[in-house]
């Protein structure tokens, strides 16, 4: 089911106001991830706002929804995204990767309300999720489990691994996303190690896969919905499209704002662009 006008412009608002936290975020903190957190912030809003159950009142909720940020480093749009869904004050976001903060640079699950999983070993997340899946179906519990990946860390062997496993044990209530933003810490991802042609690759590992535009809102939900509706059996591999440092017009397309926090002229420029 398609979203009408009216949810489309709410999400994108949201959207926009959790991208002003991510510049603030790591603009405090002069350390953090921006460029990853901005493309990816399309996809968490969409997955808290529209399609995962969950519930903010009860983090421990057993029959809700999972998500796992395999992409750790990006915690800045993950709590952001918890924040305004409710799972603790927005003032927390100032104490972002400050000693005794319960917002750390990578997910700590045991110390934050909202986190499924403690991430940040590039390639894990998938197969933590893969655990995750399988366990619920063990359980007959209904729930899904969601993870995020970075394309860059689709590099890496570990990758590969979960994905023959949630093939073997048709994991088909696992649905993840790649944010295909192309770029990594040391340049583009062609350059470094070549993913294309990336869904064919998961297709050949047994999962359905589809690529999809990780700004539309719209084509976000359609493939879930689809992911969802599915009978195939088979677990799924969304690729996101998307623009690193998507937003903020200095930003995009920039590896060098990877892993560089903006200075106060930056950071208020930003701004200017998301108000």
């Amino acid at each position: 089911m398609s979203l009408d006008a009216k949810r489309v412009a709410f999400l994108t608002a949201k959207a926009r106001a959790i991208r002003r936290e991510i510049i603030t975020m790591v603009y405090r903190a002069n350390s953090g991830h921006v460029g990853g957190s901005l493309s990816a912030t399309d996809l968490l809003v969409a997955l808290y706002h529209e399609v995962m159950r969950h519930d903010p009142r009860h983090p421990g909720w057993p029959d809700r929804d999972r998500f796992v940020l395999s992409k750790g480093h990006c915690t800045p749009v993950l709590y952001a995204t918890l924040a305004d869904a409710g799972y603790f004050p927005r003032e927390d976001l100032a104490t972002f990767r400050r000693v005794g903060s319960h917002l750390q640079g990578h997910p700590y699950q045991p110390k934050t309300p909202g986190v499924d999983a403690s991430t940040g070993t590039l390639g894990l997340g998938l197969s933590t999720a893969c655990g995750m899946a399988l366990a619920a179906r063990l359980r007959g519990a209904p729930h899904y489990t969601y993870v995020l990946c970075g394309d860059g860390e689709q590099q890496e062997g570990q990758i590969w691994e979960a994905a023959m496993f949630a093939h073997k044990y048709r994991l088909d209530h696992l649905i993840a996303f790649t944010d295909r933003n192309r770029l990594q810490t040391d340049g583009g991802t062609e350059d470094v190690m070549p993913l294309d042609p990336l869904v064919d690759k998961w297709r050949a590992f047994g999962w359905q896969s589809w690529e999809i535009d990780g700004h539309d809102f719209e084509a976000i939900i359609d493939a879930i919905n689809a992911a969802t509706s599915s009978s195939s059996g088979r677990p799924t591999m969304i690729v996101a499209n998307t623009i690193k440092g998507r937003g903020v017009s200095f930003m995009e397309n920039v590896a060098s704002w990877h892993g560089t926090p903006p200075n106060e002229h930056e950071h208020a420029l930003a701004l200017e662009e998301l108000a």
